[in-house]
């Protein structure tokens, strides 16, 4: 057997082909934050009253800025230190599920969004009858914290799992997960904003309920922007995944996957949803042979789908075309004995089924390559996993943990 290579390497190694699987835009996001936090380190740079998201200055003048300049900024070493660990693995998983341009635009949406909401609330509770809280709107939060929360609440509805671990403590349902956690880091942590991370979680389950879906462009939009000759250099990266691959599990919410009018989202539907407080994974693992040729409505693009019931027929076809021509080769007039002949359509058969069974091999470990993993580790997790990618995913992913 093949030993590990994760297991068995050094330290400096396993950082450095963690570092290396991450991909483009988590990578980058995740270098941006920390260069900045240095930046502000070294000037000597501490007024964060300027750029942290205060919502009476962002009310009262118009400064849109804030909405993104806190996201960037952190006001310590743990607190960039934290967020970053936290945001790698998430990103990583969106970025291969979505695509590096598309997890860059939500990630700009939910940064708007969250924003948005940090003001509805902080003025409702400001200035609601009943018990109005003024310091809300005069609280300066900085962070990619809300952020971190809303690609929680996303990841965690992609995923499909039904518990999730808090801190490998104890596990809670998957629904409950960043509520779980929000009340955690108010307990845990001081300087924690509340408001913060709730809108995040509000964005989070506003974009898995698909309230966002006008807000979105269509594919076109993604692949005109990854056609841009500017952006020639990132796309070459072996970082860099293109919106049309990645896995397709999940339920993404897109501009043209509903022609719903905007007043059914007060449906009976909808309502159910709601009361789930998370919305179920739907599978489309059905599917007629009309809908395998047009593009997953559910996600933008064709996407590289692992294991898709649309490529076995045509490996089905292709052999058994095979089988038949090389049948076809031996005539009737041909000198050998029925025993013969059966013995030798044994051998072609047993043939084809171990060509099959190598481009299939070869077919999924690029898959898992173009997906970011490193080739030899996808090689023996695809071996490991006797050809099954999603086993194969599964140890990949472990390992990086």
């Amino acid at each position: 057997m093949r030993p590990n290579i994760i297991t068995e390497a050094g330290i400096s190694t396993r950082l450095n082909q963690w570092w290396s699987s991450t991909p483009f835009i988590t990578s980058g996001v995740t270098i941006i934050c920390a260069a900045i936090y240095l930046a502000c380190l070294l000037i000597g740079y501490d007024s964060y009253s300027e750029i942290c998201f205060l919502p009476s200055a962002a009310a009262s003048h118009f400064q849109v800025y804030r909405f993104y300049t806190s996201v960037l900024f952190h006001g310590s070493l743990l607190h960039v230190l934290f967020n970053m660990l936290t945001f790698v693995p998430l990103g990583t998983e969106l970025e291969r599920i979505m695509g590096s341009v598309r997890l860059l635009f939500l990630m700009f949406l939910l940064a708007t969004t969250n924003a948005i909401f940090h003001l509805i609330v902080a003025f409702l509770v400001a200035y609601n009858p009943i018990y109005p809280v003024s310091y809300l709107v005069n609280e300066c939060s900085i962070g990619f914290s809300g952020v971190i929360f809303s690609m929680i609440v996303i990841e965690t509805s992609l995923s499909g799992v039904q518990y999730r671990s808090i801190f490998g403590l104890f596990n809670v349902p998957a629904k409950w997960y960043a509520w779980v956690l929000l009340i955690l880091f108010q307990f845990l942590a001081s300087n924690v904003s509340l408001l913060g991370h709730l809108s995040g979680i509000l964005s989070g389950f506003a974009y898995t309920y698909g309230l966002f879906n006008y807000l979105l462009p269509g594919p076109s939009f993604y692949s005109s922007i990854e056609g841009w000759s500017v952006l020639s250099v990132c796309v070459r990266r072996p970082g860099f995944i293109l919106c049309t691959g990645g896995t397709t599990y999940g339920q993404l919410p897109t501009h043209s996957n509903t022609s719903i009018a905007p007043s059914s989202l007060i449906n009976g539907n909808f309502l159910r949803n709601i009361s789930s407080w998370m919305p179920s994974r739907q599978s489309s693992t059905i599917q007629t042979s009309s809908t395998q040729e047009q593009e997953d409505p559910r996600f933008p693009g064709r996407g590289r789908t692992l294991a898709s019931t649309g490529t076995e027929p045509t490996a089905r076809e292709s052999s058994a075309n095979l089988h038949a021509r090389l049948l076809d080769n031996t005539t009737p007039s041909d000198p050998l004995t029925n025993s013969q002949h059966a013995a030798l359509n044994t051998v072609r058969a047993d043939a084809t089924v171990i060509a099959d069974q190598t481009d299939t091999f070869d077919e999924e470990l690029k898959k898992l390559v173009g997906m970011g993993f490193e080739k030899t580790q996808a090689e023996v997790a695809l071996a490991a996993a006797d050809g099954d990618p999603n086993v194969a995913i599964e140890i990949l992913m472990s390992q990086q943990d």
